[in-house]
């Protein structure tokens, strides 16, 4: 029997009780091992073992009496030899994104390992941008936007001399690279973050000293603008003394003539 008639075997034979379908999800350019689900039915002989992508591309097969043989498109990133019939994968892409499936045919044949593979891209950097600030003795009130490379979310933080609270409570929204961007308060502070299944990237500000810097900000404001408007007053009084003066020794002088 030919090893094609036997991978169309896989394919067309009803495979009794198979597994069900594992998710695992990979940073692209890392590797992954997918291990067999049910190995107990490749301990006796067998006609023929195989793992294959989207049920329809070999990556890899063997026997119980041959060496593995590896799919061209799959050469230098199987990893070999196979250890427990584990399908060893390196430096994923995109691309490798699909169904793995583990089949094996002896007197019947048995789905003995499916797994659902997704490669993402490590996420962009989360940044928190502080937006406006207003605070006094008893109350401040923030605005800031998170954004990462391809989505931003705006949000307000009201906090009293006790507690903080966020308009609208924790705001997130899906990227369009399938991450999620959500910021939220936590511990007097507001944080950014940006995530998905394999990576994360955080960005976060507390919120009292932006309310203490403000309040600052605001005071030395208050005393320059006081400062402002003694200085203009002691000038004006400065400017009347002088004239009453100058009127007073004009007058004098007008006398003695």
């Amino acid at each position: 029997m030919s090893i094609f008639l036997i991978l169309g075997l896989l394919v067309c034979i009803e495979s009794p009780g198979s597994s069900a379908v594992s998710h695992v999800f990979v940073l692209k350019g890392e590797d992954v091992r997918l291990d067999v689900q049910k190995p107990d039915l490749l301990k006796g002989d067998f006609i023929l073992f195989s793992w294959t992508f989207k049920s329809k591309y070999t990556v890899v097969s063997l026997s119980s009496k041959s060496e593995p043989t590896v799919h061209k498109n799959y050469t230098g990133r199987v990893e070999l030899p196979i250890r427990n019939y584990s399908l060893g994968l390196k430096n994923l892409q995109e691309a490798d994104s699909g169904v793995y499936t583990a089949q094996m045919i002896g007197d019947e044949k048995h789905t003995v390992a499916e797994y659902n593979v997704t490669v993402q891209e490590r996420v962009s950097p989360a940044v928190l941008t502080v937006g406006s600030v207003s605070s006094s003795s008893d109350s401040c009130n923030l605005t800031v936007t998170c954004s990462a490379q391809d989505s931003s979310i705006n949000s307000s933080v009201t906090c009293d001399t006790q507690t903080c609270s966020q308009e609208g409570g924790e705001r997130s929204e899906v990227t369009t690279s399938a991450a999620s961007l959500y910021v939220y308060l936590s511990n007097g502070s507001i944080i950014c973050n940006h995530s998905n299944q394999v990576s994360r990237s955080e960005d976060m500000k507390k919120i009292e000293p932006l309310c203490q810097v403000n309040q600052v900000s605001e005071r030395v404001s208050g005393i320059s603008a006081c400062l402002v408007k003694t200085v203009l007053l002691s000038v004006g009084l400065i400017i009347m003394v002088s004239a009453v003066i100058s009127v007073h020794l004009l007058d004098r002088r007008r006398k003695h003539e």
